[in-house]
């Protein structure tokens, strides 16, 4: 018997996160135990355990969005398990979770995994890369005001071209958030705590000026680790992270399988939510 045959499929629920936010922790990811409850009550987790009731090896997540969009991520392999097809047939699981819903799968792809979801039929999209940097504390931070989760969530759809309001009420709900709105209300940047560091992202804005404003707003409220996720599209900004000591750490590709509108870089987005959410 291979040692494949001896894992059980699984799908996660609530009680599964521990096991969901371990398998993320030892990849080094920065997804937290809310983001794995996420997945888990507003989409489809699959998974592999070593036997009925063995750890997890494996996992992937389908995520739907309004609008006939479907987000694939958590794609998390076990190194002791790698090399045996389970990423791939936990996809292709998701995949046709998403199809049998009529939503497009979308992804943001590593280098590494580009060329295998090229083979099975993703196309590319844009480019992108997760940024990197140390923001020193400058003291108390000041009680963030609340948020309008319909403005948000408007503000965004507007610029992926699908409704994700539950994900922006999520975000804004837990513990640590701070959003920032542009004073004429028609941009917006939150920031979260990760597992590893604070996520910035997602930011709209009217322009790249205007976006950059938005930011350093938001950074001005964090201290310690800061990771965000930007389009290539966007050199000013990128030309400013550096100035401000940020690193580029990886690079994405976005791909669908099927015409989507959030697989091109709308001119009002110029942060990401992430690579587990788009």
């Amino acid at each position: 018997m291979a040692p494949s045959e001896a894992l059980t499929s699984v799908t996660l629920g609530p009680a599964d996160v521990p096991d969901g936010l371990a398998l993320s922790d030892a990849a080094g990811w920065n997804q937290t135990a809310d983001d794995w409850r996420l997945f888990a009550t507003q989409g489809r987790v699959f998974g592999l355990r070593d036997g009925d009731a063995g750890p997890l090896v494996a996992t992937a997540a389908a995520l739907p969005y309004d609008g006939g969009i479907g987000w694939v991520s958590m794609v998390l392999v076990n190194p002791a398990w790698r090399h045996q097809g389970l990423a791939t047939a936990l996809m292709a699981r998701c995949v046709a979770h998403l199809r049998s819903l009529g939503a497009t799968p979308v992804l943001d792809a590593t280098p590494a995994g580009q060329q295998a979801y090229l083979r099975i039929g993703f196309e590319d999209g844009f480019a992108l890369a997760r940024w990197e940097g140390t923001v020193a504390a400058t003291g108390a931070r000041a009680a963030a005001p609340p948020a309008d989760a319909a403005v948000v969530s408007a503000l965004d759809a507007q610029a992926n071209g699908c409704g994700r309001g539950f994900l922006l009420a999520d975000f804004l709900q837990r513990s640590g958030t701070r959003v920032g709105l542009s004073p004429a209300r028609t941009g917006f940047v939150i920031a979260r705590e990760g597992r590893r560091a604070t996520q910035i992202g997602p930011l709209v804005a009217d322009d790249e000026s205007a976006a950059l404003s938005l930011l350093q707003a938001a950074l001005a409220g964090v201290g310690g680790r800061v990771f965000l996720d930007v389009p290539e599209r966007w050199a000013a900004l990128r030309a400013w992270l550096e100035q401000a000591g940020f690193v580029r750490q990886r690079s994405f590709v976005r791909m669908s399988l099927g015409a989507a509108p959030i697989a091109s870089v709308n001119d009002r987005l110029f942060v990401l939510a992430g690579p587990e959410f788009g």
